[in-house]
């Protein structure tokens, strides 16, 4: 018989926590999540050895399978990575890649401009983070390389820009659907003073994780700091000249084995990205208008209907056309581009693995009802000027626990909407605001969070070496963030609170960097 003793009660943090306590100490991401897979699922089915055997198979299917067919979400997302294995595996054997390093070398002459110009790609491209993680980094890396950026921090500059970007912009896959959410929440609660999309815009500001995160960034690119384990990654790599840690094998998307053409053209890696890059935006708003039905066509209601991992999945094919185009005109061989094909689809082998076993791992977190019981904890009855700080670090500890973003925004933003209307109705937004800036904090510090495996997958880094790598810069954002989220609370000013935290990051830059030294 199935029990439902652990759901929605402490025991329900059990699997996440077994699964990131192991990969910290492990360092073998599969291993880890796989136990945090089984303790979960043991725990759902009452410890009943078969029932949970069955309970798994169920699930594995249902990730590529679901009771209208094929699923429309992990399916192309897992082709899109494939496919986009296969074009970078092209661009690579074109000559493409190095021609563009050559010519980034004329125009970007240190490693704190690479570093600067993948900050600035990150920023510029804020359709949709799955997208932005792996083309920035398919873009960043030749010149990143050239200049001895070790991937771990390539891979902190693509995360940091990633979901702090798309969290803020309206027109992106993200903001259609945080509108969307918060349009739900306001005619729950018969809420009329305020658009979703005006709300929205008025919680940028208050965002301050995401703002301070996008700062700390730029700070620490200018300032060359490096502290905890990214100090250690870029003495390697000053050192033996090792972008990465060999002695754990390729990351993904790396093959060293292919041999490049000597008659390469910068042309073969912008026009394969540049296709990519308008193929995106266009399926997103064609399938999102295809979805409108009777609906007048908007790009936010587009955005919001779209079908993202599809979209992408369509606009990977166009690129990977593009990229054969390129090497047909260059005449490379047919063993040398089928060689490249199937080097490039295998090199996103750990990638497609890490996200198989991330969504098993969240679809049993969900059913535990670990997200609901973290939830609970908000009570209306606790301090007002509280309020801010507490649903920030909850909304952290949501994301973190659960690896999604997107399922804390569900859960948490009508629970801070409720809080706010039973306590201070000025402090609606605020709350809302520190549940999208919690929720990102966490997606940047979880080891089983999509967003972080496509980052490290996209940058060419080792996962667990991203994961501990960034979080000494992601727990630096949180306290900043931290601070101006106490101030709100206390002096309830939006302003008073950014400005508290703008403080907090000059001391903290401060300090950084006589640590750094």
């Amino acid at each position: 018989m199935v029990s439902y003793e652990f759901n929605n009660t402490i025991f329900a943090l059990l699997p996440p926590l077994v699964a990131i306590a192991m990969a910290v100490v492990t360092r073998k991401v599969l291993l880890s999540l796989g136990l945090g897979i089984i303790v979960g699922i043991l725990m759902h089915t009452g410890f009943a050895p078969m029932e949970a055997l069955s309970d798994l198979a169920g699930r594995v299917q249902g990730l590529f399978w679901g009771e209208d067919g094929i699923d429309t979400w992990n399916v192309p997302l897992l082709g899109f990575l494939l496919v986009l294995g296969m074009t970078i595996a092209l661009i690579n054997v074109s000559g493409a890649a190095r021609a563009f390093a050559l010519w980034a070398r004329r125009r970007i002459k240190t490693k704190r401009h690479a570093r600067l110009m993948t900050m600035a790609l990150g920023m510029i491209i804020f359709i949709d983070d799955y997208f932005n993680t792996l083309s920035v980094g398919s873009v960043a890396k030749p010149v990143a390389d050239d200049h001895k950026v070790s991937r771990e921090e390539l891979s902190y500059g693509v995360d940091s820009t990633a979901a702090p970007v798309c969290v803020m912009a309206p027109i992106s896959s993200w903001g259609a659907y945080i509108v969307g959410l918060i349009g739900t929440v306001f005619a729950a609660r018969e809420i009329t003073d305020i658009g979703p999309l005006n709300a929205f815009l008025e919680m940028i500001p208050m965002n301050l994780y995401a703002i301070f995160a996008l700062a700390t960034l730029f700070c620490v690119i200018i300032f060359d700091i490096q502290f905890g384990p990214m100090r250690a990654a870029v003495a390697r790599t000053e050192a033996t000249g090792e972008l990465w840690d060999t002695s754990k094998g390729n990351p993904p998307g790396v093959d060293n084995d292919l041999q490049e053409a000597d008659n390469g053209s910068v042309w073969g890696l912008f026009l394969p990205i540049l296709s990519l890059v308008v193929a995106s935006v266009y399926f997103m708003l064609a399938s999102g208008a295809a979805n409108l039905g009777d609906t007048p066509f908007t790009v936010m209601g587009a955005l919001e209907n779209t079908d993202t991992t599809m979209a992408l999945f369509n606009a990977s094919l166009v690129s990977l056309t593009v990229a054969f185009g390129v090497v047909f005109y260059q005449r490379l061989a047919a063993a040398t581009v089928a060689k490249a094909l199937f080097s490039g689809a295998a090199s996103m082998k750990e990638a497609v693995y890490i996200l198989l076993f991330a969504w098993t791992i969240a679809g049993v977190i969900g059913d535990l009802e670990t997200g609901k019981y973290l939830a609970s904890l908000v009570q209306t009855s606790m301090p007002m000027w509280l309020l801010p700080l507490l649903i920030f670090v909850l909304a952290g500890v949501t994301a973190f626990s659960t690896g999604s973003s997107w399922g804390t925004f569900a859960i948490m933003l009508p629970i801070a909407a409720d809080v706010a209307l039973a306590a201070d109705v000025a402090m609606l937004l605020p709350l809302m605001a520190a549940v999208l800036a919690g929720a990102v904090f966490g997606d940047h510090c979880s080891p089983i969070s999509d967003t972080t495996v496509l980052s490290g997958t996209g940058a060419g880094c080792h996962h667990i070496d991203h994961v501990t790598t960034q979080l000494p810069y992601a727990l630096t954002v949180a306290a900043i963030a931290s601070v101006g989220y106490l101030v709100i609370g206390i002096t309830g000013s939006a302003t008073f609170g950014f400005a508290a935290s703008t403080v907090a990051l000059f001391v903290a830059i401060t300090a950084l960097r006589r640590i750094a030294q």
